[in-house]
């Protein structure tokens, strides 16, 4: 009984690209970058953050629409990302944009470079998420899409999205008329 119900349950939804492992919480994902950029090869580090950033972003809040990666002079940082004041905070407070160092291996920092300083691609953050009580972020080669390439994939996941509705519809006997 344990066994069928186990199988008849669903995962929570994630971006198509990557599903969330045991062991890490995600807190803030961005899902605008899947619509506005074609993804390339994914990266883990590390972010330095200051306590009231980390207890606001258990909480839920942050903002990594408009965030990208640079590297410069053999270090990586993240630019725009909006982690909004603690509420519960006392003294401290931290600047909500302030730019935040990224903790990677020096190996992979110039990976990144040579990777990044091909002709349009950026480095662009994908989500922050909770892994061994630490806060990691998973950072992108990426390289930006035109406005059909968007109609494109747009219209793809509505094809995708009418074929699983009509094999739902035929595993049940209904036909699309509704008869």
């Amino acid at each position: 009984m344990l066994a069928l119900r186990n199988a008849s349950t669903r995962d929570v939804r994630m971006p198509p690209e990557k599903k969330e492992e045991p062991g890490q919480k995600n807190l803030v994902s961005n899902r605008r970058a899947f619509h506005d950029f074609h993804i390339g090869e994914r990266h883990e580090a590390g972010i330095a953050l200051l306590g009231t950033e980390v207890k606001a972003l258990r909480a839920g809040q942050a903002s990594l629409q408009d965030a990208f990666a640079r590297i410069d002079r053999g270090e990586i940082f993240l630019h725009h990302l909006h982690i909004p004041p603690y509420s519960h905070r006392g003294y401290a407070e931290h600047d909500p944009l302030r730019t935040r160092k990224l903790l990677m291996h020096r190996d992979e920092i110039f990976k990144l470079a040579s990777r990044a300083q091909s002709g349009g691609t950026t480095l662009v953050p994908l989500r922050l998420y909770l892994k061994g009580g630490r806060v990691k972020v998973e950072i992108a080669v990426a390289r930006g899409k035109k406005d059909w390439d968007k109609r494109e994939s747009e219209r793809e996941r509505e094809q995708k999205q009418e074929a699983r509705d009509a094999r739902g519809r035929a595993s049940r006997g209904i036909d699309r008329r509704g008869s």
